[in-house]
């Protein structure tokens, strides 16, 4: 019996550990939902590519999660420049390196980074019947943000692949739009 009863407590323990991040992600619902808010906090925000810049005292919404990937997993598609000194923060995550305008790179949604298991890997991006090969070398952060390591922009959505310039103009995208509907899988070949 006190082998149960320590077992019990044990599971409610691990429960209320990761309750945030259960609580965030439906299993079998494919539903990711916000699991908290982040408070805004304006700062110098570096405006290229038409950022999402925080605002003093706005709540944004973060994500541990983000929907399953398949075949052809939906998402949203924005711009970003991997270089210094632009809008995409600091250096990659991947490898703390910056990245050329002209590099096929994109971050991915908090939960699909999936602590940086993807990155170095290729994904594959359909937009308008065009698809091209991109490599994972960030994370689009949906938990953090409002800061000077994020360019004091808010959290990502759940649903970002965050591409640069050179994904956009090989898909035969409009930059000035900002974000474009797409699908993406994983695409190593």
């Amino acid at each position: 019996m006190a082998g149960s009863s320590a077992f019990a407590a044990m599971a409610i323990v691990l429960m209320v550990a990761f309750s945030p991040v259960v609580s965030s992600l439906r299993p079998g619902l494919g539903v990711c939902r916000a699991s908290g808010y982040l408070p805004g906090r304006s700062g110098n925000c570096v405006k290229n590519n038409d950022p999402d810049c925080c605002e003093d005292g706005k709540r944004y919404p973060q994500y541990h999660c983000s929907p399953p990937v398949t075949s052809s997993t939906p998402a949203t598609l924005t711009l970003n420049s991997f270089e210094k000194g632009e809008d995409g923060g600091g250096p990659s995550e991947c490898d703390n390196s910056y990245h050329s305008d002209q590099e096929m790179v994109v971050a991915l949604s908090t939960g699909w980074f999936s602590n940086m298991a993807r990155c170095g890997h290729r994904i594959k991006i359909t937009a308008n019947g065009n698809s091209v090969y991109a490599k994972v070398v960030d994370e689009c952060d949906s938990v953090h943000g409002c800061d000077e390591d994020h360019n004091f922009e808010a959290p990502c959505a759940n649903n970002i692949v965050d591409a640069s310039p050179a994904v956009w103009n090989a898909l035969g995208l409009d930059q000035s739009t900002g974000e474009q509907d797409i699908t993406w899988s994983d695409g190593d070949e």
